[in-house]
């Protein structure tokens, strides 16, 4: 891999569709153990420099010069609370506007490489409301001047927060004054953002919504000494519930995966070994088992209680340089939601929580009054303990679980020439994925570039599932219709995903087909639903959906069947346990048109293969 060119999967780009579609699983799999998304250096050089350029040094220079701080002495503003909210403030307003996480090429943005802010002020782009049917006013798909107004109130709001001086409270502790962003400004951006959650749950969470919103609260309801207790339990709370998340069978197949993506790391050999025997067997090794429930859930569950409780500098230096380096390590091997912006704050905020704030300094849990403690502690825990509990309820960003590889998922199949349409029929500022990159790499590596979305997704425990139900849904016809992540599409038309599959639910579906009016059979959606906490542990639910039709099929798939198979299912499709399914139903057939031959003066395809490239 160079530095402008890429890692190209060993397929001919002119013969790639003409594969079965386990034959390119199998390839394409085994291609990203080997290359990760193959992207070429610059794209990693990309990222690094708008972290460091645009987020680090952007977010240093407004959250000083603004509160009178000189950004060029880090000792005098690390620990100042008006630079820590202002931090706070920042990223999410970058969350919000889409140049955070889920941008660039990485999570399918390539021309142009932010979503967010194109889409949200903007009307008529595709809109999902959480609860239109109960929530007056709140109704419909598509977004309203009403929408882009609470949108850029919101952003507004932010933009006020970090320019004002800010204001004077009292530390109760330490006995001195201490300054902090102004209130007002804060309570407009939580309403606005409330009202605009109500019409679309996509540009909410897109914000962050589950992890700032509660700090805005804090911000603008508590003194200080309050804030900065409850901070530190929302903190801990995320921590904790990202790694109760992870204890199970699904966690250990996401390492390999994203150990295979992580630029810096170019030796083969290490990243096989994270597979049990490549390139035969590709479910996770012993030692991929090891490291993501020792040093990832373990350390996620462990140092994140200890800073919590402990009285003790040198154990609370210790913990607190762990989750440093945990969140530098997540950074490191760049994932495809790529939420970098996120992973440094909060690496900052550990320092500035549990160092300059220490418990042992009297900000500890009995600084708070106690009321107030148990609702915070129930506040934060009720969405992550609900989002557990019933998965189908409540997004995974809220439930905490963040990169677990327990996720709602779904795979869309388009009959021949069904992708375009969301071209031609549906307003949004991006094309699809496919003509994004069509116009940079041409046709036939484009389509193989979209499916190794395929294959990484094949190398998780749902990407079994999905091709299962994909197997089953369309029988030989798999081989002939266009398959996508149904992430990286939700991303070309909502602006944002992030791995949440509830963005693109039945609901999403139902906001395409009434822009597009697909023929039954042109659009096949198979959904499933992460493994919830209970009674129904180790089954995920799913549903089948021919958009034109609607639902026509749904029941549920042992988490066990699909762990223990490869990616492209040899042994076929895993089995289903079927709850229900449409009376009559009997999915229209399509067949592929009839490929052109090669044209004996063009170019060689050989040659097409060699230079297509992947990345920015």
């Amino acid at each position: 891999m160079g530095l402008k060119e890429g890692d190209f999967p060993p397929v001919d780009p002119a013969t790639f569709e003409d594969m079965t579609y386990q034959e390119r699983i199998k390839t394409l799999s085994r291609h990203w153990a080997e290359f990760g998304f193959g992207a070429p250096k610059i794209t990693a050089i990309i990222y690094i420099v708008k972290l460091l350029v645009f987020f680090c040094i952007g977010g240093i220079l407004v959250g000083t010069l603004t509160s009178d701080l000189d950004p060029l002495s880090p000792s005098e503003w690390w620990d100042q609370p008006i630079f820590w909210q202002k931090a706070v403030i920042w990223t999410m307003m970058l969350e919000a506007l889409g140049v955070a996480g889920s941008w660039g090429p990485l999570a399918g943005h390539f021309k142009p490489m932010t979503g967010g802010v194109l889409y949200y002020a903007r009307t008529g782009t595709l809109r999902n409301p959480p609860w239109p049917s109960k929530v007056p006013a709140t109704a419909g798909f598509t977004r309203t001047p009403v929408d882009v107004a609470l949108y850029l109130t919101f952003i507004g709001a932010l933009v006020v927060s970090l320019a004002l001086p800010g204001t004077t409270d009292v530390d109760t502790v330490a006995g001195v004054s201490v300054d902090l962003v102004e209130r007002a400004p804060m309570a407009v951006a939580i309403v606005a953002l409330a009202l605009l959650g109500l019409r679309d749950k996509i540009a909410f969470l897109q914000a962050r919504a589950e992890q700032y919103v509660p700090a805005l609260i804090f911000f603008t309801l508590f003194d200080f000494v309050d804030m900065v207790v409850a901070a530190k339990l929302l903190i801990v709370i995320v921590w904790c519930g990202a790694a109760f998340s992870k204890v199970g069978p699904h966690f250990a197949n996401v390492i390999p995966p994203m150990v295979s993506n992580t630029p810096w790391l170019s030796h083969k050999g290490i990243k096989r070994m994270h597979y049990r025997n490549f390139p035969e067997d590709m479910r996770p090794s012993e030692r991929a088992t090891g490291l993501a429930h020792g040093a990832g859930t373990l350390v996620e569950f462990g140092a994140p209680l200890v800073l919590l409780f402990s009285q003790n500098t040198t154990v609370t230096a210790i913990a607190a340089i762990a989750m440093i380096g945990f969140h530098l390590f997540i950074i490191s091997t760049f994932p495809l939601a790529v939420p970098l912006d996120w992973n440094v704050l909060f690496a900052y905020i550990t320092a500035f929580l549990f160092l300059g704030f220490a418990n042992y300094d009297g900000y500890d849990l009995a600084a708070m009054d106690t009321g107030l403690l148990i609702v915070v502690v129930a506040g934060c825990l009720f969405f992550p303990i609900l989002g557990n509990l019933r998965p189908d309820l409540v997004s995974f960003l809220p439930s905490m679980r963040q990169y677990s590889g327990n996720w709602a998922t779904a795979m869309w199949g388009f009959a021949p020439g069904g992708e375009q349409k969301l071209n031609d029929h549906i307003k949004k500022p991006a094309l699809m994925q496919k003509q994004q990159l069509t116009e940079i790499y041409g046709e036939e590596a484009a389509e193989v570039v979209m499916q190794q979305l395929l294959g990484w997704r094949s190398l998780h425990s749902q990407g079994r599932g999905l091709n299962s139900l994909m197997m089953k849904t369309l029988g030989p016809d798999i081989d002939t219709y266009t398959l996508r992540e149904a992430e990286f599409s939700c991303n070309a038309l909502a602006g944002f995903n992030f791995g949440d599959g509830h963005f693109h639910n039945q609901q999403f579906i139902k906001a395409i087909q009434s822009e597009v009016n697909y023929k039954p059979g042109e659009f096949i959606v198979v959904f499933m639903e992460s493994d919830p906490w209970g009674p129904k542990r180790g089954r995920q639910d799913y549903w089948i959906m021919d958009a034109a039709v609607g639902v026509v099929e749904t029941g549920s798939i042992a988490v066990k069947d699909c762990v223990k198979e490869q990616p492209w299912l040899p042994n076929g499709p895993v089995a289903t346990k079927v709850d229900w399914t449409l009376d009559g139903y009997e999915r229209v057939r399509y067949e592929r048109p009839a490929r052109p031959a090669p044209d004996p003066g063009g170019d060689d395809p050989s040659q097409l293969a060699k230079e297509a490239r992947i990345g920015a």
